[in-house]
């Protein structure tokens, strides 16, 4: 009831209250009727919810007052419930029953601004930091913890280890393979976070690895029996992979199909342009699955590429930053 009352005293304040100027807010004076307003709201709603109150302060909460002419614009309105509610803060003692909305609305609004703070470098340091420091880990932990929870199998998903899917995109056992990865990650990574934010940067490189380990999964379960012998002692479901390579191919093709007549170096020295390095990545991959998957999981790395043609049509589509 007393919400409701509240919005009727808006609702009547915006029909029968004095004209504003609507186009000029420079015009807007500190009127008869704004300030006995806001002095009888807090007497009168001081037992109100914070939930309730914040509706009331916030410029979404007065949109249907804003919009039925009460206030020129939503500026206006957040300043004068804002004074009202310092004001009266020690005469009206206000009555917190709902703390849940504001908590949830303080972390929201922390997340929000840690995503603001991010950069490309930032990211791309992050990124690469923590594949070496899972490198690190890798010759002073465990070999069983490090294989149950940095290595992507049919069997460690069996056994609810869900996360190997994306951990297994930080982890590395050689160093050439950590190295290769980390700088074209750094190349690559830098043109996407430039061009698209660094937030997406991140949101990309997590996709490709999941998109990898999906593929790779699959693969495992279905496709290997039938076009592989037996690897040793372990059935295929048991076999392991790991590598930011899955990650590294969304990123790399994503880079290709935006800028296909680009130049590529191979080694740092042979210049050979986008499109062709792309051809000749997807063909590497296709025929290592046909053929079956020895050290290197085509597999995977079709999973990554598949991520990054996902991304480059949504941005064909308009709806790249959906990602």
């Amino acid at each position: 009831m007393r919400r409701q009352l509240g919005v009727g005293l808006l609702t009547k304040i915006a029909r029968n209250g004095p004209s504003i100027n609507l186009i000029s807010p420079k015009s807007v004076s500190p009127s008869s009727f704004l300030i006995p307003f806001y002095r009888r709201s807090l007497s009168e709603y001081s037992t109100l919810s914070r939930s309730h109150l914040w509706k009331l302060c916030c410029p979404n909460g007065l949109r249907g007052t804003i919009q039925n002419g009460a206030f020129p614009t939503s500026l206006v309105a957040t300043r004068v419930f804002s004074s009202a509610l310092l004001q009266g803060r020690g005469k009206f003692p206000v009555t917190f029953r709902n703390r849940r909305s504001l908590a949830s609305f303080s972390l929201d609004s922390r997340r929000r601004s840690f995503f603001r703070r991010l950069t490309t470098d930032g990211v791309l340091w992050g990124l690469i930091m923590t594949n070496v420091a899972v490198f690190m880990l890798w010759n002073v932990a465990d070999t069983k913890f490090m294989v149950k929870n940095f290595m992507i199998s049919v069997e460690n998903i069996k056994h609810g280890q869900l996360h190997t899917m994306i951990t297994n995109a930080f982890s590395h056992r050689d160093a050439f393979h950590l190295f290769s990865n980390m700088v074209g990650l750094y190349f690559f990574g830098s043109s996407i976070g430039q061009t698209f934010g660094p937030q997406y940067l991140l949101k990309l490189y997590l996709g490709g690895a999941i998109a990898g380990s999906i593929f790779y999964l699959v693969y495992q379960a279905f496709i290997a029996p039938s076009v592989e012998s037996k690897p040793g002692r372990l059935s295929h479901s048991q076999v392991p992979a790991l590598g930011a390579s899955a990650a590294l191919n969304a990123i790399i093709l994503l880079n290709i199909l935006l800028y296909p007549t680009s130049t590529i170096y191979l080694e740092f020295f042979v210049p050979v342009p986008a499109y062709l390095v792309g051809v000749f990545l997807i063909g590497n991959d296709m025929w290592k699955v046909w053929k079956g998957n020895t050290e290197i999981s085509g597999a995977s790395h079709l999973g990554g590429a598949a991520a990054g043609a996902l991304a480059w049509l949504s941005k064909r589509k308009g709806r790249f930053g959906r990602f």
